[in-house]
């Protein structure tokens, strides 16, 4: 999950490559995708999963739960909101 600084915006997604993606996210390698728009650019959670399909089985439960559901994750695991970008790369 991205975050904007702020923690305004929260961005769910997949992705077969973390680090990459992560960083397309910061540099806004997409100018005109959400998490550019709303300057999602730290890194405040992620899991690893085996299988692709257990990876999007588990975006769309995300995405499909509440805000709040989402930062109780969110506190639970990296209670300070840090950028966890470091972790991965």
């Amino acid at each position: 999950m991205m975050s904007s600084p702020d923690k305004i915006a929260l961005y769910t997604g997949v992705t077969s490559n973390l680090a990459n993606r992560v960083w397309q996210h910061k540099n806004k390698y997409y100018p005109e995708s959400f998490t550019a728009k709303y300057n999602c650019v730290v890194l405040v959670y992620y899991r690893w999963f085996d299988s692709i399909t257990a990876a999007i089985a588990e975006e769309k439960r995300l995405k499909g739960g509440s805000r709040m559901q989402k930062e109780k994750l969110i506190n639970t695991l990296n209670p300070e909101w840090l950028d966890l970008y470091h972790e991965v790369t």
